[in-house]
């Protein structure tokens, strides 16, 4: 068994691709659904997955996050550096980065386009 994929929806698909960009991602494939939709398929550099795959059905302008969802988290080996390089394309994080306990890797919030949040955790 392997992990390969998780899926969001989103309303916006330049804007969302261009910050998963900014994130470090990269844009592997776009397939095309019918006349219903489009996904597209972000992952690791160098890396061949799991990947991101953002779904933009067509003449849908808005979801509701629920209650279930918490988010996903990416490494970096710089938060300091990844801070200055989001905010720069005008993303700020929910708030300055933090550890949860004595010792632990530096933590930080930042939200997508969409609402959905993502962890960054300093490796």
């Amino acid at each position: 068994m392997e992990f390969v994929h998780t899926c969001y929806r989103i309303t916006d698909p330049e804007r969302s691709v261009a910050f998963y960009e900014a994130l470090g991602l990269e844009m592997r494939r776009e397939l095309p659904i019918r006349e219903e939709a489009t996904n597209y398929f972000l992952g690791i550099p160098g890396k061949p997955g799991p990947e991101l795959e953002l779904t933009h059905n067509f003449g849908v302008g808005s979801y509701e996050l629920g209650t279930a969802y918490g988010h996903i988290a990416l490494t970096v080996e710089n938060m300091a550096e990844m801070l200055e390089r989001l905010a720069a394309q005008g993303i700020e994080p929910e708030r300055p980065p933090y550890t949860i306990r004595e010792g632990g890797s530096q933590i930080c919030f930042v939200r997508d386009p969409d609402n959905y949040r993502i962890e960054l955790i300093e490796h």
